[in-house]
């Protein structure tokens, strides 16, 4: 029982990791890269759609993505999703090619980009501590009902708590990492 606990804090802790890590991708640093379009999304037949499933996305180089829709017709539609994403792109069209300029950002812009990667990387902390409060809540529940002693709850707790430290840092480093990516000119 104490392990199935552990276990499943592990992989929520885990999980809640791999989300911050999926925020981070689509946070804008100065580089062109594939995943700042891939929360796009395309009016495809009257169905919203990922980009991602309507067209080749490419990095050109360093400042320019482009992006090759798999049909003709999808041409004016893609341009609009992108046009009218929160990225603030201006796509420039060359018949069936659209080619993204990424402009490189201010110095205002970075600072402000990091303070929302701090506030991602603060969101996730909350999320692991609250998995752990819930992971000891269940071992508390168990003591209670006397399927394990108080040795194995104190014990069971300080694992949780060696899962919590895990996650923490690997936030941690998922921050720092963003951060480094901003501030580089």
């Amino acid at each position: 029982m104490i392990d199935e606990i552990l276990e499943d804090a592990k992989i929520r802790m885990g999980k809640s990791v791999e989300a911050l890590e999926n925020e981070m991708a689509r946070l804008r640093t100065g580089r062109a890269h594939p995943s700042l379009l891939e929360h796009v999304r395309v009016d495809y037949y009257g169905s919203e759609t990922p980009l991602s499933q309507v067209a080749n996305i490419n990095t050109e180089d360093a400042r320019m993505l482009t992006v090759t829709p798999w049909e003709q017709s999808m041409v004016p539609a893609v341009e609009k999703a992108i046009i009218n994403s929160d990225l603030g792109l201006n796509p420039n069209t060359a018949g069936t090619v659209i080619r993204v300029p990424v402009p490189p950002m201010t110095e205002e812009r970075r600072r402000d980009m990091v303070k929302v990667v701090r506030a991602e990387a603060e969101s996730a902390r909350v999320s692991v501590r609250n998995i752990r409060r819930d992971a000891n809540s269940d071992l508390k529940e168990l003591e209670k009902e006397k399927e394990i002693s108080k040795d194995e709850l104190r014990k069971s707790e300080e694992n949780v708590q060696k899962l919590t430290d895990a996650a923490i840092k690997n936030v941690d480093e998922v921050l720092q990492k963003k951060e480094e990516d901003l501030m580089e000119v």
